[in-house]
């Protein structure tokens, strides 16, 4: 619980921003677009700072620094992300393209705790049946959106190999983001809950992608001893005691 706690300042601006979507309030739609990526780092450094132990080892410290550069990028993606076939575009999408590959080296890196499954080759093939069908509507756009659309199926493969929290995450991220290409490209796409969607898909993958990984780097750290006792050594202590009992 105490890890978790921090996490609910993201959920509840989250929960706001969606109410907001849902309730046409544009007077603080976009405000608190902007709110959620510097919630959801307050909400790690919080966690971190109620348990040191993701922070423990440089392994660690490498591990907070990618996923809090990620999460920064996110954010420079939400105010910069304009409409297609222009400046904004382009330049919002990098924002969101650097947060992918610093999500791929932490995913990949210090958070990486097996090879990766035979079923991450779907988010290839899920990449490339996306890219099929939106190639004709594309156009200028065709070659950015592809190299976008490889780092982001790379997230969401890498995140296979860490937790299963953090991995639900990034594939809750590759459905946002395939469903936001489709209403941006899709000639005639008239679906009115896609906002809505886009939104919690986003907001819960990129929530459990951060929760997760500050999950993972705690529990792979030692609690901490009590009173200045090792717990290694309690734990043997405990042992010899148990032995010498009659």
């Amino acid at each position: 619980m105490q890890r978790s706690a921090p996490f609910f300042l993201f959920v509840a601006v989250s929960a706001f921003h969606l109410i907001a979507i849902a309730t046409d309030w544009t007077a603080v739609e976009r405000p608190s677009k902007l709110l959620l990526m510097p919630a959801l780092l307050l909400s790690v450094v919080l966690a971190v700072a109620l348990d040191r132990r993701p922070a423990a080892d440089r392994r660690g410290i490498l591990a907070l620094t990618l996923l809090g550069g990620g999460i920064l990028a996110s954010w420079a993606g939400d105010a910069l992300l304009g409409e297609p076939g222009t400046t904004g575009f382009l330049v919002g999408l990098g924002g969101f393209a650097v947060a992918h590959v610093l999500y791929i080296a932490l995913f990949a890196g210090p958070l990486r705790t097996r090879r990766l499954p035979w079923w991450a080759l779907g988010f290839a093939l899920w990449l490339a049946v996306l890219v099929a069908t939106l190639a004709p509507v594309l156009g200028g756009l065709l070659v950015p959106v592809v190299i976008y659309g490889i780092v982001l199926a790379g997230t969401a493969a890498t995140a296979s190999g860490t937790n299963p929290i953090t991995a639900i995450g990034a594939i809750l991220f590759f459905g946002s983001d395939s469903l936001l290409a489709f209403r941006m490209f899709w000639p005639d796409f008239d679906w009115p809950p896609a906002s809505v969607v886009i939104m919690v898909l986003y907001c819960a993958g990129q929530g459990l992608i951060a929760f997760g990984a500050i999950r993972q780097l705690a529990e792979r750290q030692p609690a901490p001893a009590l009173d200045g006792v090792d717990a290694g050594e309690t734990a043997g202590a405990d042992s010899a005691t148990v032995l010498r009992l009659p």
